[in-house]
């Protein structure tokens, strides 16, 4: 496995990352373990998960991933081999919401405690909480670093001007700084990360893991019907969003680029997104061991220009 940079961090990455957000919800916790174990097993490091996940869930209150990632950890004795990223400013209820110092103090402990570990490798800002100044949320993120709870941190859902604002922040205080950054982005959701964010990351050496690589399954192919919507929990909000002719497009192309190449269109638009500038390591979650195969195998795909010229232009805007 080739390993990534991740920024300036230091810490060095799988090309994809498994997303957490499936273990405890539509992952049980054995087929949690299983996932973990296989995805070691084929040689890939990088976890990612957040507190809140998943709060949304009736009759979950958050912390469900981070509780199955850190029991299998004490099962398994595997955190040494893992890059393992969380996050924190989702709202947990009972106020427990945003970036204010002394609630990200709480929030770590709460979340190494549910890891079971004693520190987290990159620890993410969910969303950005312009309600607190940055120099006070990165100062506290810096205590963090130098008390060892953390060794990188990270940022999720910012805007570019926020996000160089931050990193100016850090810069003219002398504290840690914003190694990554996490955005939406994919074959369907290009236009808001290249034009402005992508930019900004490749300029200042941030690295890129950016989330809903599969758009939620749908450039799987799973999704080409209204009728398919119930094939998984999330299959109504997927198909109303991207079951559209732009989408139906980009599904035509991938099919295109899959059939030539002998792969599946998932395996391709996971392989267009690790070859663009900036990207680090695309987000991606597996419920099964079929699943997970498939996006090992999008990353011993190699995309020729044929197929990213026919990619490019069914998904351009």
């Amino acid at each position: 496995m080739n390993l990534r940079p991740l920024g300036r961090s230091g810490l060095q990455v799988s090309p994809l990352c498994f997303g957490g957000n499936v273990f405890g919800w539509t992952a049980d916790e054995a087929t949690s373990f299983s996932l973990l174990d296989a995805w070691l097993d084929a040689g890939f490091n990088f976890i990612d998960t957040a507190d809140v996940y998943s709060r949304w869930v009736p009759g979950h209150t958050g912390g469900e991933s981070e509780t199955v990632i850190g029991r299998w950890l004490a099962q398994s004795g595997k955190r040494d081999r893992i890059v393992l990223a969380t996050k924190v400013g989702k709202d947990m209820g009972d106020g427990k919401v945003g970036l204010r110092p002394e609630y990200i103090r709480q929030a770590v402990e709460a979340s190494l405690k549910r890891l079971q570990t004693d520190h987290i490798d990159l620890y993410q800002s969910h969303d950005d909480d312009a309600s607190v100044p940055l120099a006070d949320t990165l100062g506290a993120y810096d205590d963090l670093v130098k008390a060892g709870k953390v060794r990188a941190i990270g940022a999720s859902n910012f805007t570019a001007a926020r996000l160089a604002e931050a990193l100016a922040t850090s810069e003219q205080l002398g504290i840690t700084r914003y190694e990554s950054l996490q955005p939406l982005f994919n074959l369907y959701d290009r236009a808001v990360f290249e034009k402005e964010l992508q930019p900004l990351c490749v300029d200042k050496g941030v690295g890129v893991i950016n989330f809903y690589a599969l758009a939620a399954g749908f450039l799987t192919g799973k999704y080409r019907t209204e009728a398919d919507a119930g094939k998984s929990a999330r299959g109504k909000n997927t198909t109303a969003k991207y079951l559209n002719e732009r989408g139906l497009r980009i599904l035509a192309a991938l099919d295109t680029v899959a059939a030539r190449l002998g792969a599946t269109p998932g395996q391709v638009a996971v392989a267009w997104q690790i070859v663009q500038p900036g990207i680090t390591a695309p987000i991606a979650s597996a419920t099964s061991l079929a699943q997970l195969q498939d996006l090992v195998k999008a990353t011993q795909l190699t995309l020729d220009a044929e197929a990213l010229a026919t990619l490019d232009a069914a998904s351009a805007q």
